[in-house]
């Protein structure tokens, strides 16, 4: 049969076709065991006309036959698949942009090992989360880069995730705005057909220089974004530390300090029904925004059709023979018996 017709078993299982040489060894062990004990009460010359059941091929047939059935059974737990039928299936979901903060200011160690770090650890956590949906890495500082579009290739974006660090835009500063606009215009192009199951999620200080994120923000309202934001780094704040050595320094000589600023980022949240956390170790904030925020109050929408196969499971065939191969060796004993008689 043409191999786009058949599935591959799943080999996990069949490591236990070890078994059958079990059983084997088993019954050769037995009839070792019952001939030398036969021995005893005959000689050898009337071994085979006295015990025709050891003697003859009707012992190693019944054993056959158990050994055989042994391994059709471990091939029903392989699942064999063979044949299918083509069907469409529609993907739903929630179409969200995760936007880092990658400015000078991540580097900071008030968050172990630095809130960038910290900040990649969420959206790796966040990934291993997703069910379905579409996701898009965005990186920003004075300026908005798109890093990855949307997708459901979650394996490429923790790919693009890697590459991540404040050298990626040259730009210095923490423009909120220009983070929120492009994820704006991101989840539009994405979704055009639908206002619905769009959310942005922000992981930053909350450090923004010379620009608008509240208005940012109700634009983004406007077209049906919800904003999440997640909060890094500590309000009493830590020194921003320099790539060549040292830590930052104003013109005047003194040394700068960068502090969480909770306050933008909750009314940012508040204004497109959203949520703001506080980054804290583990998974939970990720669990609060993702389970019981984003998914369980973003509307999702249709977003791919794709056709794919539906297998066959054909595991009752190897199911059925082993039974029936196990029946014929309970049987044949007594099949015997009952001729002689």
């Amino acid at each position: 049969m043409d191999q786009t017709t058949i599935d591959i078993l799943d080999a996990r299982y069949l490591i236990w076709l070890w078994l059958m040489l079990g059983a084997a060894a088993v019954y050769y062990m037995r009839y070792r065991a019952k001939r030398a004990v036969l021995l005893r009460f005959s000689d050898q010359a009337n071994f085979k006309d006295l015990f025709p059941s050891i003697t003859g091929g009707r012992f190693w047939l019944k054993a056959s036959l158990v050994v055989l059935a042994i391994g059709l059974v471990v091939f029903a737990l392989a699942r064999p698949r063979i044949g299918f039928d083509w069907a469409e299936v529609r993907q739903k979901g929630v179409d969200i942009v995760i936007a880092v903060d990658v400015s000078q200011s991540m580097l900071a160690a008030d968050i172990q090992p630095s809130r960038l770090e910290r900040a990649k650890r969420k959206i790796s956590d966040l990934l291993g989360m997703l069910d379905g949906d579409r996701v898009g890495l965005l990186a920003f500082a004075g300026v908005g880069f798109v890093q990855c579009p949307l997708t459901t290739d979650y394996a490429a974006v923790k790919m693009f995730l890697d590459y991540i660090d404040p050298d990626l835009i040259p730009v210095p500063g923490t423009a909120l705005t220009d983070a929120i606009e492009l994820a704006t215009k991101s989840l539009a192009q994405g979704s055009p057909d639908s206002s619905a199951g769009r959310a942005l999620i922000i992981i930053t200080d909350g450090e923004d220089q010379d620009s608008s994120p509240v208005e940012a923000a109700k634009k983004a309202k406007e077209k049906g974004i919800k904003i999440f934001t997640i909060g890094i780094g500590q309000t009493d704040g830590a020194p921003i530390p320099e790539v060549s050595g040292g830590f930052k320094k104003d013109k005047n000589g003194n040394l700068v300090i960068t502090k969480l600023n909770e306050d933008v980022l909750k009314e940012i949240a508040l204004i497109t029904d959203g949520t703001y956390v506080r980054s804290v170790s583990g998974d939970m904030d990720l669990e609060k925004i993702y389970r019981e925020s984003l998914k369980g109050k973003t509307e999702e929408h249709e977003f791919e059709s794709t056709r794919q196969k539906l297998w066959h499971e054909r595991y009752q065939w190897f199911v059925f023979a082993a039974l029936l191969l196990l029946l014929v060796e309970f049987f044949s004993l007594d099949f015997r018996r009952a001729k002689r008689a």
